[in-house]
C-alpha cells in the first residue's frame, strides 16, 4: 500500500525533488540535473514563474515563435505563437502570405456577453417559483453592487439574470443564467465571485419567503460556477477572392476552389473527419492563446461545444463559391482577456500581447480567429493538393536530425536528399547512417 504523504506542498523545491526521485526515479541523479537546468538563472524570475501554480519543480519550455505577413481589416500583424507542433507556424505563414496578396483576412466581434449559473434543486410548485424570482430579482442585483463597482465603472457587469426551469431534462432542476459583459478581463474570478453571491442571496431569500412554507420544498443551490461555453461571445473571420486568383503552383483555382468545399462538406458529415479537421484548427487557435496568457482549456471546450449546437458535431469553417468568388470563413466563440491573470503576471505574455500592438480583448478575438482560419486554409490546401505528409514531414526531418545529433555536414546532405524523396523516420536513420559508415 502507498504511504501517504503529507505537508508537502511546504517543503522546498529541492526537497519536493529530493522526495519524488527516491521514491519514484530510483534515485537517478541525471533527474536532478534536467529539472535544474530548465530553472531561471534569474532567481526573481524563477519566484514568479513558481507563484503560478503548487508544488513546481522545474519549467517545461516550448518554442515562441512568431508568423508575420498577417494583415487583418487592412492592419499588419506578427503573431506570436507557443506550440511545439513542427508545420504549424509554417503552415499560419504560408497562409498569411498567401492571402495579404488578396486583401489579406477580415475579422468581427459578433458579440461578446459571457455567462455563468446558479444550479438548483427544486421540487415544489413552478408558479411559486417564478412568483419568488420575479419579487427577489432586484436584490440578487443588489447583492453584488460592491464586487461589480469597478467593472461597471469600465461599462461592463452584470446584465441580466434569467430563471430556468428544467425540469423535463432532470428533475427538480432549476437554475438562474447569469449574463455578463467583463470588456478588456476574461472575468472569470469576477463572473464566480457574483454568482456566489447571487447564490447565498437567492437561498437567504428562500428561507424566509412565504411561498415556500406550505409543504412547498425550499430551493437548494447545488453549485454556481461559469460556463466554458459561451455561443454568445462570438467572433468572425474570413477570406475572399475571385476564384482564378486561388490558382498557383499548377493547381487550377476552380479545380482547388471545388475540392476544398468538397472536403468541408465532408467534415459537415462524418464525424471521425470533423474532429480532425477541428484539431488542425485549434493549432492554430491554441498557440496564439498560450502566447498571450490565456486559457486554452477554456477555449478548446467551448469551440468544440459550439461545433455541435446542431446535435451533430461538424467543421467549423465554411466555403462557398457564388458568382466566381470563393470564400472562406470561421465563426467561433471565445472568452479571452488582456488584463489581468497570467496576461500581466508573465513576462512572454505580456510580450506576446506586445508584438500584437496590446490589443483589446475584441481585438485579441479577432486575431485568434483569423489565426485558426489560417491555419485550417494551410492544412486543406495541402491536404487537396500535394498531401499532408509532404510539408508535415520536411518540417518534421528537422527534429529527427536532431534526435540523432546529427553534424552541420550530415543536415546539410540530408536535406538535400529529402527534397526529392519522401520523409519517413526509418528512412531518415538509414541515410543519415550511410553518411556515416
Amino acid at each position: 500500500m502507498m504511504e501517504l504523504i503529507t505537508g508537502f506542498s511546504k517543503k522546498s523545491k529541492k526537497e519536493k525533488i529530493k522526495w519524488m526521485v527516491a521514491t519514484h526515479l530510483d534515485n537517478n541523479s541525471d533527474i536532478i540535473k534536467t529539472l535544474r537546468q530548465y530553472w531561471n538563472d534569474d532567481k526573481e524570475l524563477q519566484k514568479l514563474h513558481d507563484g503560478f501554480i503548487e508544488n513546481t519543480i522545474s519549467n517545461y519550455y516550448l518554442p515562441f515563435a512568431i508568423a508575420p505577413n498577417f494583415l487583418i481589416n487592412n492592419k499588419p500583424y506578427t503573431i506570436p505563437m507557443v506550440i511545439e507542433e513542427s508545420s504549424v507556424v509554417a503552415a499560419a505563414s504560408y497562409s498569411a502570405k498567401f492571402w495579404l496578396e488578396k486583401g489579406g483576412f477580415t475579422s468581427e466581434v459578433i458579440s461578446t456577453t459571457k455567462n455563468g449559473q446558479v444550479h438548483i434543486n427544486y421540487y415544489g410548485n413552478d408558479t411559486a417559483i417564478q412568483s419568488f424570482f420575479k419579487e427577489i430579482k432586484p436584490k440578487l442585483f443588489a447583492s453584488i453592487s460592491g464586487i461589480e463597482a469597478n467593472m461597471k465603472k469600465r461599462g461592463g457587469g452584470l446584465l441580466d439574470i434569467l430563471l430556468k426551469n428544467s425540469t423535463k431534462a432532470l428533475e427538480g432542476y432549476y437554475q438562474l443564467h447569469c449574463t455578463f459583459e467583463t470588456n478588456d478581463a476574461m472575468g472569470a474570478n469576477f463572473i464566480n465571485t457574483c454568482l456566489e453571491s447571487i447564490a447565498k442571496t437567492f437561498e437567504f431569500e428562500a428561507e424566509k419567503h412565504a411561498s415556500f412554507t406550505d409543504n412547498n420544498s425550499i430551493p437548494e443551490v447545488v453549485i454556481s460556477i461559469l460556463s466554458n461555453y459561451v455561443p454568445e461571445c462570438l467572433v468572425k473571420a474570413q477570406v475572399q477572392c475571385p476564384v482564378e486568383q486561388l490558382t498557383s503552383e499548377g493547381v487550377d483555382g476552380k479545380v482547388f476552389a471545388k475540392k476544398f468545399i468538397r472536403t468541408i462538406a465532408i467534415a459537415d458529415t462524418e464525424i471521425r473527419r470533423a474532429v480532425t479537421h477541428n484539431k488542425g484548427i485549434m493549432n492554430g487557435i491554441d498557440a496564439v492563446v498560450i502566447a498571450t496568457g490565456n486559457d486554452f482549456r477554456s477555449v478548446e471546450a467551448g469551440v468544440h461545444a459550439y461545433a455541435s449546437k446542431s446535435g451533430h458535431y461538424k467543421s467549423l469553417t465554411n466555403a462557398s463559391l457564388e458568382d466566381g468568388i470563393f470564400t472562406y470563413s470561421i465563426e467561433i466563440p471565445i472568452a479571452l482577456g488582456t488584463v489581468g491573470g497570467l496576461t500581466g503576471l508573465h513576462p512572454l505574455a505580456k510580450l506576446g500581447l506586445s508584438i500584437l500592438q496590446n490589443p483589446s480583448a475584441k481585438e485579441l478575438m479577432q486575431i485568434i480567429a483569423v489565426a485558426g482560419l489560417a491555419q485550417n486554409f494551410a492544412a486543406l490546401r495541402a491536404l487537396t493538393t500535394t498531401g499532408i505528409q509532404k510539408g508535415h514531414m520536411k518540417m518534421h526531418l528537422k527534429n529527427i536530425l536532431t534526435h540523432l545529433n546529427a553534424t552541420p555536414s550530415e543536415i546539410k546532405k540530408t536535406i538535400t536528399h529529402f527534397k526529392e524523396n519522401t520523409v519517413s523516420h526509418s528512412d531518415v536513420v538509414n541515410f543519415v547512417n550511410k553518411l556515416r559508415n
